[in-house]
């Protein structure tokens, strides 16, 4: 988990994301994506500081899930994501999330209860990995197809289904084949998300509130 203050447009944001890796090395030194409870309690310190100055949140979403080993479990795994999500919700700033790979359960939500949730076009978002839901329902990994056409994790599945906000446009091919043009179009899509919420009229929390509690309202 990657976390602290920076610039967007001139502006002072909150970021937090997670970081997988590109290679081997890279992806064993940062776990895979997977964020022990560590790493959801310093992205809660982030969010305290940002609240307490004003300052807009983005979160760059991007685990299969958090860690779930025995370690991670022993220091309080399940309550540094309650407690990370919780911390979302209650913000009193604006902020925004993009899912820029996987979204995956837990580890995704506890930093992307968003007031805007965007998600890159090949970009995939769900509860279970489709491996999971397959062993789950099936008993059976090898049905992982079966499992990601029911359970919607595409971007144009859960925007239809209003679970998210926004799709950013990939390139033929993903992202990594252009990624400055997908990093200028994932700006613009945030730029636009804040410019709506800049009335200074809207609650931030109780429009939190009533996203997530609409969601599966008029399925």
């Amino acid at each position: 988990m990657i976390a602290g203050f920076a610039r967007f447009n001139g502006e002072s944001v909150a970021v937090i994301g997670q970081e997988k890796g590109n290679d081997t090395q890279s992806r064993l030194k940062h776990n895979f994506g997977m964020a022990r409870p560590e790493g959801y309690r310093k992205a809660v310190r982030v969010m305290d500081l940002a609240d307490r100055f004003g300052i807009p949140l983005i979160s760059i979403v991007d685990t299969t899930g958090a860690y779930p080993g025995i370690g991670a479990e022993e220091r309080g795994q399940a309550e540094a994501i309650a407690q990370s999500t919780s911390r979302c919700l209650g913000l009193k700033v604006p902020n925004i999330a993009v899912v820029i790979g996987e979204g995956g359960s837990g580890g995704a939500i506890a930093i992307a209860t968003a007031n805007q949730v965007y998600m890159l076009e090949h970009a995939i978002y769900s509860v279970i990995s489709p491996e999971g839901a397959a062993s789950i329902l099936w008993r059976d990994s090898a049905r992982a197809k079966d499992a990601a056409t029911n359970m919607k994790i595409t971007a144009q599945d859960l925007m239809g289904l209003k679970v998210i906000d926004g799709i950013i446009p990939e390139p033929i091919g993903g992202a990594h084949r252009a990624p400055e043009k997908v990093i200028a179009a994932a700006g613009d899509q945030i730029e636009k998300g804040f410019a709506e919420m800049a009335d200074g009229k809207m609650d931030y929390r109780e429009h939190r509130r009533e996203k997530f509690l609409a969601i599966g309202r008029t399925l």
